[in-house]
C-alpha cells in the first residue's frame, strides 16, 4: 500500500499525538522512523503517514490545530 506523508513532528509524544488526533476521526496513520527519531534526538523528525485516499481529510484535520 502506498503512503503519503502529511506531516513531519520532532518529538515521538508529538507524533503519537498527531496520529491518535488522527485515528479519533476515523483516519488511521501510521509513523515512519520513530526509532530513527529517538537515536537523533529527533533531528530526523517522525513522518506521519496516511493513505493517499484520506490525504486531504488529515491535512485539513492537522490545519485546524497548526496551520501551515
Amino acid at each position: 500500500m502506498d503512503l503519503v506523508e502529511v506531516d513531519r513532528v520532532f518529538d515521538s509524544v508529538g507524533a503519537e499525538i498527531v496520529r491518535g488526533y488522527l485515528a479519533s476521526a476515523g483516519i488511521e496513520a501510521v509513523l515512519f522512523d520513530a526509532g530513527l527519531a529517538s537515536l537523533l534526538g529527533g533531528v530526523s523528525g517522525v513522518r506521519v503517514m496516511v493513505a493517499p485516499d484520506d490525504e486531504a481529510a488529515a491535512r485539513a484535520l492537522l490545519a485546524e490545530i497548526a496551520p501551515p
